[in-house]
């Protein structure tokens, strides 16, 4: 299980990744402030954390990054429109979380065939397990 730093420190990325100019849409706050609690984060160190980023702490286990890639394009695709620059942003995270480049192209690529481009965690999980073997 992961400790309380790096908790902190997903839930920071994920809020890294929610903020576009500055603000972060109600719906992604909901979201987050869900992450928070499955973290056992409280509200006022999640709210702490949107103005006070804290350093990246590199995950050790692998299926925890890939718990956390899917945390990403859960956020990535509440209720709006995907632009390039968010793939690339996206793509950029699971690179810095040492995931393989290959599984997620295929995550993105694939994602577009599923209901509200939400990719199953049981199908997510197969993609990396195969480029992990």
């Amino acid at each position: 299980m992961i400790n309380r730093i790096e908790k902190l420190s997903l839930l920071s990325e994920m809020i890294a990744f929610a903020q576009t100019n500055e603000n972060i849409k109600s719906i992604e706050y909901k979201f987050l402030s869900g992450v928070a609690k499955q973290l056992d984060i409280s509200q006022a160190d999640f709210d702490y954390l949107i103005e006070h980023p804290v350093t990246y702490v590199h995950l050790k286990s692998h299926s925890e990054r890939i718990v956390q890639f899917h945390r990403l394009v859960l956020l990535m695709n509440l209720g709006k429109d995907i632009s390039n620059k968010e793939l690339v942003k996206l793509h950029n995270f699971g690179l810095r979380m040492g995931l393989s480049h290959e599984s997620i192209n295929r995550v993105l690529d694939l994602m577009e065939s599923f209901p509200n481009k939400v990719v199953p965690p049981d199908f997510l999980i197969d993609i990396f397990k195969i480029q992990y073997n």
